[in-house]
Protein backbone atom coordinates (compact mmCIF):
# COMPACT_ATOMS: atom_id res chain seq x y z
CA UNK A 1 0.00 0.00 0.00
CA UNK A 2 1.06 3.18 -0.83
CA UNK A 3 2.31 5.60 -4.08
CA UNK A 4 5.29 6.63 -3.75
CA UNK A 5 5.57 11.17 -5.81
CA UNK A 6 7.17 9.26 -8.57
CA UNK A 7 4.63 6.73 -8.97
CA UNK A 8 1.67 8.94 -9.10
CA UNK A 9 3.74 11.22 -11.77
CA UNK A 10 3.09 8.08 -13.53
CA UNK A 11 -0.23 7.79 -12.93
CA UNK A 12 -0.72 10.91 -15.06
CA UNK A 13 0.70 9.67 -17.91
CA UNK A 14 -2.24 7.68 -18.68
CA UNK A 15 -4.64 10.74 -19.22
CA UNK A 16 -4.59 12.54 -22.14
CA UNK A 17 -3.01 16.15 -22.33
CA UNK A 18 -1.93 16.80 -18.81
CA UNK A 19 -0.12 19.74 -18.36
CA UNK A 20 2.08 20.28 -15.16
CA UNK A 21 2.71 23.75 -13.59
CA UNK A 22 5.72 24.71 -10.98
CA UNK A 23 3.88 27.14 -8.06
CA UNK A 24 6.82 26.97 -5.63
CA UNK A 25 6.64 24.88 -2.88
CA UNK A 26 3.74 22.56 -5.05
CA UNK A 27 2.60 21.52 -8.82
CA UNK A 28 -0.15 21.90 -10.37
CA UNK A 29 -2.25 19.82 -12.61
CA UNK A 30 -4.03 20.82 -15.94
CA UNK A 31 -6.04 19.58 -18.51
CA UNK A 32 -6.31 22.24 -21.25
CA UNK A 33 -5.22 25.11 -18.86
CA UNK A 34 -8.06 24.08 -16.23
CA UNK A 35 -6.64 22.48 -12.77
CA UNK A 36 -7.77 19.67 -11.54
CA UNK A 37 -5.02 18.56 -9.41
CA UNK A 38 -2.04 20.03 -7.14
CA UNK A 39 0.80 17.83 -5.58
CA UNK A 40 2.97 18.87 -3.17
CA UNK A 41 6.45 16.67 -2.88
CA UNK A 42 7.46 17.95 0.30
CA UNK A 43 4.20 16.60 2.14
CA UNK A 44 3.80 13.70 -0.62
CA UNK A 45 -0.05 14.89 -0.71
CA UNK A 46 -2.50 15.60 -3.31
CA UNK A 47 -4.92 17.63 -3.74
CA UNK A 48 -7.48 16.73 -6.29
CA UNK A 49 -11.15 17.85 -7.53
CA UNK A 50 -14.06 16.06 -6.63
CA UNK A 51 -17.81 16.64 -5.89
CA UNK A 52 -18.77 17.74 -2.67
CA UNK A 53 -20.68 14.43 -2.23
CA UNK A 54 -17.84 12.76 -2.82
CA UNK A 55 -15.63 15.05 -1.20
CA UNK A 56 -17.58 14.64 2.10
CA UNK A 57 -17.75 10.93 1.94
CA UNK A 58 -14.12 9.92 1.35
CA UNK A 59 -13.40 11.85 4.32
CA UNK A 60 -15.73 10.38 6.70
CA UNK A 61 -15.20 7.17 5.63
CA UNK A 62 -11.06 7.20 5.91
CA UNK A 63 -9.76 10.99 7.75
CA UNK A 64 -6.35 8.76 8.01
CA UNK A 65 -6.27 8.99 4.10
CA UNK A 66 -8.24 12.03 2.57
CA UNK A 67 -9.23 15.71 4.04
CA UNK A 68 -11.06 18.73 2.97
CA UNK A 69 -8.54 20.61 0.91
CA UNK A 70 -11.43 23.36 0.50
CA UNK A 71 -14.75 23.90 -1.42
CA UNK A 72 -15.38 26.08 -4.57
CA UNK A 73 -18.27 26.08 -6.16
CA UNK A 74 -20.31 22.38 -6.71
CA UNK A 75 -16.24 20.95 -6.25
CA UNK A 76 -14.95 20.02 -3.24
CA UNK A 77 -11.10 19.70 -3.32
CA UNK A 78 -9.33 16.56 -1.36
CA UNK A 79 -6.34 16.13 0.06
CA UNK A 80 -4.71 12.44 -0.33
CA UNK A 81 -1.91 11.33 1.76
CA UNK A 82 -0.14 9.01 -1.35
CA UNK A 83 1.54 6.56 1.62
CA UNK A 84 -2.10 5.91 2.64
CA UNK A 85 -3.38 4.85 -1.04
CA UNK A 86 -3.18 1.68 -3.57
CA UNK A 87 -2.67 2.80 -6.73
CA UNK A 88 -5.73 1.59 -8.44
CA UNK A 89 -7.99 3.86 -5.94
CA UNK A 90 -5.35 7.02 -6.56
CA UNK A 91 -5.96 6.46 -10.14
CA UNK A 92 -9.18 6.10 -10.05
CA UNK A 93 -9.57 9.55 -8.15
CA UNK A 94 -7.35 11.46 -10.52
CA UNK A 95 -9.08 10.11 -13.29
CA UNK A 96 -12.37 11.41 -11.93
CA UNK A 97 -10.79 14.99 -11.38
CA UNK A 98 -9.72 14.68 -14.91
CA UNK A 99 -13.10 13.45 -16.27
CA UNK A 100 -14.70 16.61 -13.95
CA UNK A 101 -12.48 19.43 -15.75
CA UNK A 102 -11.83 18.30 -19.26
CA UNK A 103 -13.88 18.72 -22.30
CA UNK A 104 -16.58 16.70 -22.72
CA UNK A 105 -15.35 15.17 -26.16
CA UNK A 106 -12.10 14.22 -24.88
CA UNK A 107 -13.57 12.53 -21.51
CA UNK A 108 -15.59 10.88 -24.02
CA UNK A 109 -13.03 9.72 -26.04
CA UNK A 110 -11.18 8.84 -23.07
CA UNK A 111 -14.04 6.95 -20.95
CA UNK A 112 -14.89 5.01 -24.66
CA UNK A 113 -11.11 3.00 -23.59
CA UNK A 114 -11.07 3.10 -20.17
CA UNK A 115 -13.43 1.65 -17.32
CA UNK A 116 -12.75 4.32 -14.62
CA UNK A 117 -16.01 5.41 -13.38
CA UNK A 118 -18.13 3.23 -15.43
CA UNK A 119 -20.36 0.89 -13.69
CA UNK A 120 -19.95 -3.30 -15.11
CA UNK A 121 -23.61 -4.31 -16.13
CA UNK A 122 -23.58 -8.10 -15.03
CA UNK A 123 -24.21 -10.23 -18.18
Amino acid sequence: MGVSVDEFLELLNELPEVRMSHGGEWIGLKVRDKGFGYLWEATETVGLKATIEEQIALVAERPEVFEVQFTAGRFGWVVVHLDRIDSDELFELVAEAWCLTAPKQLVADFEATHQIGQQVQPG
